[in-house]
């Protein structure tokens, strides 16, 4: 089978594509033909090394997946050939990624994709939505009515954060640019400040005159006294991007607010978490909720150049999704 993968750790041009034996698993496996596959940036941080994951070589990259079973496990029940299906947690703890023709995923960690919800597009959302329902409800504990901030409310987590959060029946508050605030309302908050503006936090306790009871920050924004000072009683703040940041903890005002600072990693997820997450995913795909503001789709061939312009920010607002059937 064609695949993308590595045979050591490092940059983007170590990527190769090209044949390797398909996978082999066992009573509780699933093999997946692989219809899509997006480029997350955690793809890139386990493929260069930055996230350091047990990997066995020839490593297959990429993280996601939607395809059809292809065959399944004496174990397993609930799948049959044929299943459209999805996954959002290979290429990472010692599993083998999903950008191949051909995929393994334990039966754990499989979902059924809805009726009419087009590949391509199921897989451009699955790891921005997931990172976003665990930050919102998991580690957020997001209730109806709370005031969410979303910083970075056009990007990809942050988009899939505000229509997350509105649903819930939360008021969101969105930080963003300037051009993508009409975007956001379209989305579900009630109201976007740019977060280019020198009076960013004076603008958004004008709009939360009452404190931020949760404040999610998919931007890697990062400024925690501005962000402390910004909550209301026992707020929360919930850090998803950074990897090398090293922000000031305002340690007085954190704790005279009985408030929180979390931090989270989707990888780290339990499999009965990331059911949880895939329910709600399902169905906000099935009702046509969730959708990327902007899609492209590649050749598996093209997945050094997609990990490359990934890392260069050249697919800011955009999602990558490689094909393995445009190589056919």
């Amino acid at each position: 089978m064609k695949a993308a993968y590595i045979e050591r750790l490092g940059p983007a041009d170590a990527i190769r594509v090209g044949d390797l034996p398909p996978p082999r698993g066992g009573p509780t496996d699933v093999l997946v033909d692989v219809l899509a596959t997006p480029v997350n940036p955690v793809d890139t941080f386990v493929r260069s090394g930055a996230w350091r994951t047990p990997v066995t070589f020839p490593f297959v990259i990429g993280r996601d997946l939607v395809g059809t079973v292809a065959a399944v496990g004496d174990g397993v029940a609930g799948f049959a050939v044929g299943d459209t299906v999805w996954c959002n947690s290979l290429g990472h703890a010692g599993r083998q990624g999903a950008a191949a023709q051909q995929a393994l995923v334990p039966v754990d960690r499989l979902y059924r994709l809805p009726d009419a919800v087009p590949p391509t597009d199921a897989a451009a959302v699955l790891h921005p939505a997931a990172t976003a329902h665990l930050a919102l409800f998991a580690h957020g504990g997001l209730r109806a009515g709370e005031r969410v901030l979303v910083a970075g409310a056009a990007g990809n987590v942050g988009s899939a954060a505000v229509v997350l959060a509105a649903e819930a029946g939360a008021r969101v508050i969105a930080t963003a640019g300037a051009g993508d605030a009409e975007y956001c309302r379209t989305l579900g908050a009630q109201a976007c400040a740019d977060y280019r503006d020198p009076e960013l936090p004076q603008r958004l306790r004008d709009l939360a005159p009452d404190g931020i009871d949760l404040l999610v920050d998919a931007a890697g924004w990062n400024d925690l006294p501005a962000a402390v000072d910004l909550l209301a009683f026992r707020g929360r703040i919930v850090v998803l991007a950074g990897l090398r940041a090293r922000p000031v903890l305002p340690v007085g005002p954190l704790y005279l607010k009985d408030a929180t600072v979390t931090g989270f990693a989707i990888s780290h997820a339990t499999t009965a978490e990331l059911a949880d997450v895939a329910r709600s995913v399902n169905r906000l795909l099935a009702r046509g909720s969730l959708r990327a503001r902007a899609v492209e789709e590649a050749p598996l061939s093209a997945a050094a150049e997609a990990h490359a312009r990934l890392e260069r920010g050249e697919l800011r607002g955009r999602r990558l999704v490689l094909r393995p059937d445009l190589d056919s």
